[in-house]
């Protein structure tokens, strides 16, 4: 039984990084489709698809690479079952001075944490990438 779905998706993409594949399956949820949604949008991926493999379903994120290297170079698991993560507005990490970004949970949903302080909310510091 797997108790944290979120460190597993996010191990899955380092690792895939790593070993210099194309593409990390991952099974499906929706949190874990907005968290694609927001690496593709941060251009830290090229896409992601939602695939039917004939039971739950996939999420396939396709990773980029520079020079041969993968584009991510640290993606953590902040916030975790045994020991939640919340921040306010003010306590929104600046990840690698603008350059990263973190995932929070927000009550206007998954956010960026850019588009979680322009939009003036705080949530649960889910991810950080860079």
């Amino acid at each position: 039984m797997m108790t944290d779905p979120v460190a597993d998706m996010l191990t899955r993409i380092r690792n895939a990084g790593s070993a210099g594949h194309r593409w990390a399956d991952i099974p499906l949820s929706r949190l874990k489709v907005e968290i694609a949604r927001l690496l593709k949008e941060g251009a830290f991926v090229y896409d992601y698809k939602v695939l039917n493999d004939g039971r739950h379903g996939l999420v396939r994120v396709y990773l980029k690479y520079h020079e041969g290297k993968p584009v991510i170079r640290h993606i953590a698991r902040v916030s975790r079952p045994g020991r939640r993560r919340y921040v306010g507005v003010d306590g929104i990490p600046r990840v690698r001075d603008g350059l990263g970004m973190a995932v929070l949970s927000t009550s206007r949903g998954l956010l960026t944490d850019r588009q979680a302080r322009a939009a003036g909310v705080g949530g649960e510091l889910l991810a950080e990438i860079w």
